[in-house]
């Protein structure tokens, strides 16, 4: 049966997301559609181009994940070009690596731009800071006067993964201005609202997985310092839209991993750890499985 899938952002804790994946392909369901934010825009453009869960896994595990942390050259030193190009650059590491990669897997399965793709297959989130405003790509691509049809997949995903300080934002260039464009995760972590819609009859079912608690279940943020502050600010902020449209929603469509203790930047995982976290995701998804009807 053929269903539509919406993966969240989480950074590295996407190891998770993959496991999820394994578990729907057993129950012998496969994705017409999917979107995903950050993480979630990696493993749904992964399957847009048919790779199979293990391959996905595969795929990652062998790929050191330090690797995308590329700094850019200086020759001033290490501590005072890392707060300079903090500044100017806006982001401690180009991201261009993680676009590269990205760039390679996609065209082993002769995916390059969105014309590879049947229309509405791939759909993922960025958030436009220029314009102050939520961006779906490829559907909005127009707004700047881009041509969809040729635009790099890959280059949609490392937009919607720019975490904000991290990576650089991506300079989105048109006939005016450019744009600056970060993590979707800033304004929808989780974009179930693009195919579970309000008053329109679902063609399919849509089976989203979040990588958080259950909405009932969220731990309290503690906040005793400004780090803290700043920490529960940005979680909030990401969580708000999407936590309200999915308080009123079908709740029993989602599938909620929570993966505490791992951090959203944590490129040093040990393959432990990634083998829990994708077990953690299998696990969860093989339980939801048991009380899911359509």
């Amino acid at each position: 049966m053929y269903i539509d899938g919406v993966f969240s952002g989480g950074g590295i804790k996407g190891f998770a997301l993959i496991g999820a994946y394994q578990a729907i392909e057993e129950r012998g369901l496969k994705f017409k559609r999917v979107a995903g934010t950050s993480a979630g825009s990696i493993v749904a453009a992964l399957i847009a181009a048919n790779y199979t869960s293990k391959e996905v896994y595969q795929l990652i595990d062998e790929l050191d994940l330090v690797n995308f942390l590329d700094q850019r050259r200086t020759f001033i030193p290490t501590k005072v070009a890392k707060w300079l190009l903090l500044y100017w650059r806006m982001g401690l590491y180009k991201g261009n690596n993680l676009e590269e990669w990205l760039e390679k897997k996609l065209a082993v399965r002769g995916i390059r731009t969105f014309a590879d793709l049947p229309p509405q297959t791939l759909r993922v989130i960025a958030s436009d800071l220029t314009n102050g405003r939520l961006m779906v790509i490829p559907d909005d691509l127009h707004n700047y006067g881009i041509n969809l049809n040729a635009f790099s997949v890959a280059k949609a995903i490392r937009m919607s993964c720019s975490l904000p300080y991290f990576f650089e934002p991506v300079k989105l260039k048109n006939s005016v201005t450019p744009s600056i464009i970060v993590d979707g995760g800033v304004l929808s972590n989780f974009p179930m609202w693009l195919f579970d819609k309000e008053n329109v009859k679902k063609v399919r079912p849509v089976l989203g997985i979040k990588l958080s608690h259950h909405l009932n279940e969220l731990p309290k943020n503690e906040i005793n310092n400004a780090i803290n502050l700043f920490e529960a600010l940005f979680e909030t902020m990401k969580d708000a839209h999407d936590s309200r449209y999915i308080s009123r929603k079908h709740e029993k469509n989602i599938i909620f991993i929570p993966t505490e203790g791992v951090l959203t930047t944590d490129f040093e995982l040990t393959p432990e750890r990634k083998r829990l976290l994708f077990e953690l995701g299998y696990n969860r998804t093989t339980k939801f499985f048991k009380t899911w009807s359509y």
